[in-house]
């Protein structure tokens, strides 16, 4: 994935009509994210593009008369109750649908009216998942966080011998995926116990993993491989992403395969995809130590490595049923950075398609925890307690080495620098409930 030039979408000198979205923290003129939402005054999901707090109606725009050519064909394929078919027809689309959308919701447009007419509120509106997910692969090129949690199990070999060589991956659970705000169950599975005999019990370890989402667009030719430097092709936006995980369950089960139930019964996005080419001003080098190697044919590009990155920064947040009972906002836990992966976004693309796999408008990628390197950036409470042994303290007095029923997990993202509007991802939050039944002596 290259730098690009940027164009009169990401000039932050241009206003909104939209009073709420000018010097909004996320969601400004500039950013433009898709999702898809059920407004207050219809039963009936379509796509729409988030501006301030309000939401600008795609199947209402496709119909407007306001659209032509490239543009009215992309908002009518956003007009349905999953943006797959927009996801599918590619960048010079999407660009397009941003340019005339951006056109339409300027403070100067003539049509301002008419456009008016088509926005909801954001409150009153419900959220949905943004693609019908075909496939789900979750990666772990967060190589701070790979390093943390192989020393506290491996500190003779922290990393995989294989990490710096490719992006490690495994195929997750697409039926796990649900859109925020969720309510997760405490999963119940198979437990170690201290005898080396396991038990059936709910999950005591339950943490969260702050990893970002890529939504894939436009297929590949089946078994052709994807060049990283066409790997851009291939992704449609980025969104924030919890991969909720029973680090008791995991450690029992991953012998001598990878996760499997201990990751399958919640995955968690934020509702909003913010486009590429609204993160066009935040594209970086790749941050690589000058003793890793040098990737293979098919993970090297020298445009990509110069400009592949991403710079976002991220944070977690947690709060207890006490806290919000007591009025206390949610306790930041740490901070972090997408400048931290090891990997950028068009070589996971590219390395998931070596082998000639099919990839599909809607499949969705996690990027792995993204974690940082120094203390308050880590992107498990696996890390930020060491594996359980340093318990955090909460506003009430309470303490945490895992989650615990009633607690809610805040994900965000921004990307800000001076002289740039900022892009926000919003929030990605979740709940932990109680556990499921656990079924035993059913018939």
């Amino acid at each position: 994935m290259t730098a690009e030039a940027l164009d009169v979408t990401h000039d932050p000198s241009v206003r909104s009509f939209v009073a709420s979205a000018d010097g909004h923290p996320d969601f400004p003129l500039q950013n433009l994210p898709l999702g898809v939402f059920r407004p207050p005054t219809s039963g009936v999901a379509r796509g729409g593009v988030r501006i301030g707090d309000e939401i600008l109606d795609l199947a209402g725009l496709a119909v407007s008369g306001l659209l032509s050519a490239t543009a009215l064909e992309a908002a009518h394929a956003g007009s349905a109750p999953a943006l797959n078919d927009l996801f599918a027809l590619g960048a010079a689309h999407r660009g397009a649908l941003r340019g005339e959308v951006h056109r339409l919701l300027r403070a100067d447009a003539p049509e301002r009216d008419t456009v008016a007419a088509l926005l909801h509120p954001v409150a009153g509106s419900q959220l949905m998942l943004p693609a019908r997910v075909g496939d789900y692969t979750d990666f772990y090129a967060g190589i701070h966080h790979a390093r943390a949690v192989g020393a506290l199990f491996r500190p003779h070999e922290p990393l995989p011998p294989n990490y710096r060589w490719l992006p490690i991956g495994y195929h997750g659970r697409a039926s796990s995926v649900g859109v925020s705000p969720a309510f997760v169950h405490r999963p119940r599975g198979q437990l170690r116990q201290p005898d080396g005999t396991p038990a059936y019990a709910p999950s005591q370890r339950l943490d969260y993993e702050l990893e970002l989402g890529v939504w894939i667009g436009a297929s590949p030719v089946p078994g052709q491989v994807v060049p990283v430097a066409r790997a851009a092709e291939h992704i449609s936006g980025f969104c924030l992403l919890n991969d909720w995980s029973a680090r008791d369950v995991q450690s029992w089960e991953s012998q001598p395969l990878g996760p499997f139930l201990a990751k399958s019964f919640a995955t968690t996005v934020s509702p909003w995809v913010v486009t590429p080419e609204a993160l066009r001003p935040y594209r970086t080098p790749l941050e690589r130590s000058p003793d890793d190697p040098e990737p293979l044919d098919h993970l090297r590009d020298p445009a990509d490595l110069a400009a592949g990155g991403l710079d976002v920064e991220l944070e977690v947040a947690v709060s207890s049923a006490a806290m919000r009972a007591a009025g206390h906002e949610p306790l930041v836990l740490s901070t972090s950075s997408t400048r931290h992966l090891f990997w950028t976004v068009a070589q996971l693309v590219a390395h998931h398609a070596s082998n000639g796999l099919q990839l599909w408008p809607g499949d969705l990628f996690g990027s792995g925890t993204i974690s940082g390197p120094a203390p308050g950036s880590e992107g498990s409470l696996l890390e930020r307690t060491r594996g359980g042994t340093a318990a955090v303290t909460l506003p009430t007095g309470e303490a945490r080495t895992f989650l615990e029923d009633g607690d809610e997990v805040v994900l965000r993202a921004r990307a800000a620098r001076p002289g740039v509007a900022p892009v926000g991802f919003g929030e990605c939050r979740g709940v932990v409930t109680g556990p499921l039944a656990s079924g035993a002596g059913g018939a």
